[in-house]
C-alpha cells in the first residue's frame, strides 16, 4: 500500500480503487481505512476513483506522539488531497468522527476543491450533552469510556462493538467475524490516539464549522444509533445547513457501512451522480427513508 507523509512528518498509509471523480473516504473511531473496502469497490465499479486512507495512530499509519486534535486531522486530509492529485470535484464522505475532518476542512482549509460532502453517522456538530445541546452524550458517559479504555482497553472494545453494531436493536445480528475484524483493527491501533481521537470527537464543537458547509450535502444516520445519538448530530447538520438532505435509515445503529452495506453504497452512487456534482445547485431539503 502507498504511504505518504504529512507536513508534520507523519507518515499515513492510503489505498484507492478505481479511475474517474475522487471520492476520499474518513473512516471512523476505532478502525481504518478498510472499514470502506466494499464502498471502495462499488464506487470503482461504478466510474469513481475511491480513496481511503488510516488516520494517524490508526490502521497502518504512524502512531505519531501529537496531532490527534481536528485542526491536525484536517490538515491531514489536505495532505491526502495533495498527494493524490485530488483538486478538483471532490467528494468527501467520513464515517462518525471521519464527519468532523470534513467539517473542520471546510472551515480551516475554505473547502478547497470539494464539490459533495457526506456525513454518515457523524459526531458532527456536537457530541457532548450541555444545557445548549440537550440530546448529546452525558459527560459521565464519556467519562466511563476514557476509564475502561484506560483499565481493560482490550476488553471494553468487546462489550463498546455490541452496541456499535446494533446488538439488541437489529433483529438479526452482525456476524461475529465482523465485529471480531473491528476489534483486531483497533487492536492495531495506537492506546495513545485511540483515547486522544475520542477526547477530540466527543469534545469539539463543530457548530461554528457548520456555515461552511457551501456545498450539497448528504446527511445519513440510524434511527437507532446508541453510539452517536442522531437527535444531537444528523437531525442537527439537517436543520442547520441550508445545502443538507438527511436520509434516516429507521431501525439502525451506529455502524450502517456494515449492517446497510448495499444501500449505503446506492444512496452514495445516487446523491454523487445528481446532487454531488460541482455544478450542481446547493439547494436544501431533508428526507426521511424507512
Amino acid at each position: 500500500m502507498p504511504n505518504l507523509t504529512t507536513r508534520d512528518g507523519t507518515r499515513l498509509r492510503y489505498k484507492e480503487l478505481g479511475e474517474g471523480r475522487p471520492v476520499i473516504l474518513i473512516h471512523g473511531w476505532p478502525l481504518s481505512a478498510d472499514s470502506w473496502d466494499p464502498i471502495m469497490m462499488k464506487l470503482a465499479e461504478n466510474g469513481y476513483r475511491a480513496i481511503a486512507y488510516d488516520r494517524r495512530g490508526f490502521g497502518h499509519s504512524d502512531h505519531a506522539p501529537k496531532g490527534y486534535d481536528y485542526d491536525t486531522f484536517s490538515d491531514d486530509l489536505a495532505d491526502v488531497m495533495k498527494e493524490v492529485g485530488a483538486s478538483d470535484d471532490v467528494a468527501l464522505v467520513g464515517f462518525s468522527m471521519g464527519g468532523g475532518e470534513i467539517a473542520r476542512y471546510m472551515s480551516r482549509h475554505q473547502g478547497k476543491g470539494v464539490s459533495a460532502a457526506v456525513l454518515v453517522s457523524s459526531v458532527v456538530p456536537y457530541m457532548l450533552k450541555t444545557d445548549d445541546n440537550p440530546d448529546g452524550v452525558p459527560q459521565s458517559t464519556l467519562d466511563e469510556m476514557t476509564k475502561g479504555m484506560k483499565t481493560e482497553f482490550r476488553h471494553f472494545f468487546t462489550g463498546f462493538f455490541k452496541d456499535f453494531y446494533g446488538d439488541g436493536v437489529l433483529s438479526t445480528k452482525v456476524h461475529d467475524e465482523e465485529k471480531h475484524w473491528a476489534w483486531m483493527t483497533t487492536m492495531m491501533a495506537s492506546q495513545y490516539a485511540t483515547l486522544q481521537s475520542a477526547g477530540a470527537f466527543a469534545n469539539t464543537d463543530f457548530r461554528p464549522d457548520l456555515v461552511s458547509f457551501n456545498v450539497p450535502t448528504l446527511v445519513i444516520h440510524g434511527t437507532k444509533d446508541q453510539t452517536v445519538p442522531i437527535d444531537a448530530t444528523g437531525r442537527q447538520v439537517a436543520e442547520k445547513v441550508p445545502s443538507a438532505t438527511l436520509i434516516e435509515y429507521d431501525g439502525e445503529p451506529h455502524a450502517v457501512f456494515a449492517t446497510q452495506t448495499e444501500r449505503l453504497g446506492d444512496d452514495l452512487l445516487e446523491f454523487l451522480g445528481g446532487a454531488g456534482s460541482s455544478r450542481a445547485t446547493a439547494e436544501g431539503g431533508t428526507i426521511a427513508s424507512a
